[in-house]
């Protein structure tokens, strides 16, 4: 049985980021069948134990995760082209007064915080952002099932085989997508299901079926909803919330 990097198993079985797990590492917080491990690079065998100190499960439990309705006009990463970055709209003033979470915010919760995932600069609706390397793989992994549910205004005539097309069938650069969920919301807006999350991948769909998308809004990742967050605002999530 061939050896692998201590970190990327972490990373594999979901204890943290890769980047997380080097941290812990040279911490001397990160144990190998209950022996201290405090080495970077060091190689284990798949099927040994990991456990982590006391003191990196504590740390991890501080960090946060934001759930923000993303306006139009932001992007969801770094500023560009003169665009003011989502992660700017996270303040006291711009919390959400109904956020029940027993947290006070404070700007060193920005620190590392990123985006888990992109939403367009012409899309609204729910983003988020953690400093948590664990939800950011469940959501971003390479391997992740999390669906993400939009709300899509179009414009163009769909009939049955458009349809089905968006649905399966539909290839984009060079490679088939995944099966996706995708009906009538009403007269003009279809509502989209999908466990992957191509550059612009929904417009890019509608385009290929003769559709131009007028309008598109995200309302869910996984089991958390956007609900009735304002747009502009932000919460926490929860502790007894899981994605």
């Amino acid at each position: 049985m061939e050896k692998i990097r201590l970190s990327k198993i972490m990373s594999e079985r979901g204890l943290c980021s890769r980047r997380e797990a080097d941290d812990f590492i040279e911490r001397g917080w990160v144990y190998v069948d209950g022996v201290k491990i405090s080495e970077l690079g060091v190689k284990i065998y798949a099927n040994q134990c990991i456990a982590l100190d006391k003191r990196a499960q504590a740390r991890q439990n501080q960090r946060v995760t934001i759930l923000l309705h993303k306006p139009i006009g932001y992007v969801s990463g770094q500023a560009e082209h003169g665009y003011q970055a989502a992660v700017t709209l996270i303040t006291a003033a711009a919390r959400d007064k109904n956020d029940s979470a027993p947290l006070q915010f404070s700007s060193a919760q920005l620190r590392g915080i990123a985006p888990a995932g992109r939403l367009d600069i012409d899309s609204s609706g729910l983003l988020v952002l953690t400093q948590d390397g664990r939800i950011a793989k469940q959501l971003i992994g390479t391997d992740s099932q999390i669906e993400k549910e939009y709300l899509v205004r179009v414009e163009g005539k769909l009939d049955s085989r458009g349809l089905g097309l968006l649905n399966h069938g539909l290839t984009l650069d060079g490679s088939p997508l995944k099966p996706a969920h995708v009906s009538w919301q009403n007269q003009d807006q279809l509502r989209f299901i999908l466990r992957e999350g191509k550059k612009r991948q929904i417009r890019r769909m509608c385009e290929l079926v003769g559709l131009n998308v007028i309008g598109l809004k995200r309302v869910r990742i996984g089991r958390i909803k956007l609900g009735n967050l304002p747009k502009g605002q932000w919460r926490y999530l929860r502790e007894n919330e899981s994605f």
